[in-house]
């Protein structure tokens, strides 16, 4: 069977493009590995009416929802590799099976590349968290800290005195001299000491160890890391890439439309700024401009 449109990603941005697009009609395959980015949190905020869900639970819903449609596939596998042939896109699996289409939409997220310092990783989308507007509300009047990780983190620093006083960890690191009488201004305080780890119960975080023993009392830790694309496909079809000051962007148009005939992307692999809601609206914007042309072609 060849698929109108093939979704390689089940998050949020892909199930968006799935719904609307079989609501019009058309036969749609999703690809998913049940690993969206936000998987190791046990809440999202800011998206109306679901606000403070788990969002395990809210992808769930989403797709028991597009799963009642009848023109949709739902296969678990990978995408590893993508491919034109004729006038449609093949699509093989990590299984061995390939699957054809008229369209191809990339969903498939990205991986955050954490920091190598102990206690992180499992306090990651609990007291180590990214974004102030997802989770900053949590930790309002806390005592909260920033750690040095890019020539972002001085802005993030900067930023987060709105949700409680903030410490900024240079780790061992400098800091830009511009940034100084804006962190002061702000209120940060700036400790340069290098971190030796975290402290806590569980993901619950309570000091941060520095370098010599010291603890300093901590009760959420801002990262901004690094990140990859969770696959490569983008790259092998010749999409245009964008190196961001965190990592790759897939360049696209105001209709998500790449510069790869029939290929479309949608959701954080195509911004800087990552949120559920976002994700959602890029969905729809992608299905949308695949639609039309189906209908009109691809000049449409």
């Amino acid at each position: 069977m060849r698929y109108d449109a093939i979704i390689i990603g089940g998050s949020f941005a892909g199930l968006s493009a799935a719904l609307y697009l079989e609501r019009a009609r058309r036969t749609v395959c999703v690809l998913d590995t049940a690993k969206p980015r936000n998987r190791f949190t046990d809440a999202s905020h800011g998206q109306f009416g679901h606000d403070g869900s788990n969002p395990l639970t809210m992808l769930a819903t989403m797709r028991e929802q597009v799963a009642a449609y009848p023109t949709i596939d739902f296969v678990d596998q990978a995408a590893v590799h993508a491919v034109r042939e004729g006038d449609g896109l093949t699509v093989s699996l990590a299984n061995g099976a390939a699957l054809s289409s008229a369209r191809l939409l990339l969903a498939f997220g990205i991986v955050d590349q954490l920091p190598d310092i102990p206690g992180v990783a499992e306090r990651w989308g609990h007291s180590v968290i990214h974004c102030p507007y997802c989770h900053g509300y949590e930790f309002s009047d806390k005592r909260l800290g920033v750690l040095n990780m890019s020539t972002l983190s001085g802005h993030q620093a900067s930023l987060i005195p709105e949700w409680g006083p903030t410490t900024f960890f240079l780790n061992g690191g400098m800091i830009d001299p511009n940034l100084d009488a804006d962190l002061a201004r702000r209120g940060v305080v700036v400790e340069p000491a290098r971190i030796e780890g975290l402290v806590g119960e569980g993901n619950h975080l309570s000091a941060v160890r520095l370098a010599g023993g010291r603890e300093l009392p901590l009760e959420a830790l801002y990262i901004g890391p690094s990140y990859r694309f969770s696959i490569n496909i983008a790259e092998r079809l010749g999409c245009a890439i964008e190196t961001g000051p965190l990592g790759p962007i897939v360049m696209v148009d105001e209709m998500k439309a790449t510069n790869v005939a029939d290929v479309y992307a949608a959701g954080d692999i195509t911004r800087m700024g990552h949120t559920v809601t976002f994700a959602c609206g890029d969905g729809v914007m992608a299905a949308l401009a695949i639609h039309r042309s189906l209908v009109f072609g691809r000049a449409s």
